[in-house]
């Protein structure tokens, strides 16, 4: 057995029907010529063979007296045929009936007595496509780690025909079965968990007092920071990198600081479409990676800046220099700390959202209205099999009180985002995405482009 990490041990806690807590991604490819009609069933049986999992993706968690997850077990043997799914859509086989598939299959819990994950490869596509939706617990991975994951079993050679798995891909962890014994492990386990509240409570303090961060519960309610059932709406759809370059360059701006402003663009239409628009600022959580460049991925290493959103603005210029140079002193700020403080700042911004799973509420003023993330992914093109990968679409977490998660991969020369909200507080979710085009147009022409 292995002790569990605070992040770790939080995101477990969090969980519940209404609030699954892992992060996925959903693949898109195109088959190569001539792959033959047996393609994608031979792809599933290769999968299948690659049984040299790694010790992360043999995990669960084991439950003390009291229900306290605090320690991961190791599954000396993994089911492949059951982690590994191989499903066709129904017709008529459109990017529409793959993303009714998805939000069903984002919906679910995964089962705590087997390892945290499943991978489903999905054919039936009208078009000759097919897709692989993979699902991590957040327990295991934050969403980098996930994404890393996903793409570091492709290949950047089309001609490459190894088969390789995510759950496969080389990563440093401890292995749970060379841990100390059960009972070491244990006893250390009980031991920490009061130190770990109270330490994280303290670093955190000293963050927003001492370094002046955002601080949170100063966001708007918004019928977003509702109570959500456990029923998901995924939507996904990719734009130009070069087009927010473009923006970012005319403004002098960051990619993120446009992605951002594209966002505040669409959720301000979005919000005024269904007569929700408050008159304060919409507030973002913005989750920031630190792990280091030569840092292996796995397990959570990820803090938290708040962003103001600046949706009471109307002009696209001032939203995007209000959200810049929020931005811009956050970073500054998060720079200085500690990484473990900064990991304890993180954990304390999402601390409502776990008490909000716990307690299946969501009162009290939002410690924010929505999380945005912007993930890095592969710079050149990545195929699996021979079959080139067209889009790579994260699908993150709506907690209780956060019904809407947007999260992004930048793949070469597009940013795939990925949406994902409680299919009953978050209505026509897939008219977010018109919104964020609109949202970009208006970013443009707001910069002479």
């Amino acid at each position: 057995m292995a002790l569990m990490s605070p992040i770790e041990s939080m995101m477990l806690l969090a969980e519940s029907p209404r609030q699954p807590m892992h992060v996925a991604g959903l693949q898109l490819f195109k088959t190569p010529e001539g792959p033959g009609s047996d393609f994608v069933r031979n792809y599933v049986r290769a999968l299948r063979s690659c049984d040299d999992v790694h010790p992360l993706f043999r995990r669960h968690p084991t439950t003390l007296t009291g229900g306290q997850n605090v320690l991961w077990s190791s599954a000396p043997e993994v089911d492949l045929d059951y982690h590994v799914r191989h499903s066709a859509l129904p017709g008529p086989g459109r990017v529409r009936e793959l993303l009714e598939l998805t939000s069903r299959l984002h919906s679910g819990v995964l089962d705590r007595h087997r390892p945290l994950w499943e991978t489903h490869v999905i054919e039936g596509l009208n078009d000759g496509r097919f897709a692989v939706y993979t699902k991590i617990h957040h327990g295991l991975v934050d969403g980098i780690s996930a994404i890393n994951f996903l793409q570091n079993a492709l290949a950047a050679d089309e001609l490459d025909r190894t088969i390789r798995a995510p759950w496969t891909s080389p990563i440093s962890v401890v292995d749970p079965v060379g841990a100390p014994s059960k009972w070491q492990t244990l006893g250390a386990a009980i031991k920490s968990v009061p130190r770990l509240g109270t330490s994280a409570f303290g670093l955190a303090r000293a963050a927003l007092l001492e370094q002046q961060l955002t601080l949170p519960f100063r966001a708007p309610h918004t019928m977003l920071n509702v109570p959500i059932g456990g029923a998901r709406r995924c939507a996904a759809q990719s734009w130009s990198l070069q087009r927010v370059k473009n923006v970012k360059n005319a403004a002098g701006v960051t990619v993120n600081d446009v992605v951002l402003a594209m966002c505040a663009g669409a959720l301000r239409a979005y919000l005024a479409d269904q007569d929700a628009l408050p008159e304060k600022p919409l507030v973002a959580m913005v989750p920031v990676s630190l792990r280091g460049a030569d840092e292996a991925a796995g397990g959570n290493a990820v803090g938290a800046v708040l962003a103001n959103l600046a949706t009471h603005l109307d002009d696209p210029a001032q939203r995007l220099d209000t959200i810049s140079t929020c931005m811009r002193n956050n970073k500054a700020v998060l720079a200085q700390l500690p990484r473990q403080q900064a990991m304890a700042l993180g954990m304390m911004l999402l601390s409502p959202v776990v008490l909000g799973g716990v307690m299946g509420t969501a009162a009290g003023p939002p410690p924010f209205n929505v999380c945005i993330s912007n993930v890095p992914g592969a710079r050149k093109p990545l195929y699996a099999n021979g079959a080139q990968l067209q889009g790579s679409y994260p699908m993150s977490i709506a907690a209780n009180g956060q019904a809407l998660n947007i999260t992004l991969v930048g793949s070469g020369d597009r940013l795939d985002f990925g949406l994902v909200g409680c299919r009953r507080a978050v209505p026509q979710l897939q008219r977010l995405l018109d919104h964020l085009e609109t949202s970009l147009k208006d970013l443009e022409r707001a910069v002479g482009l």
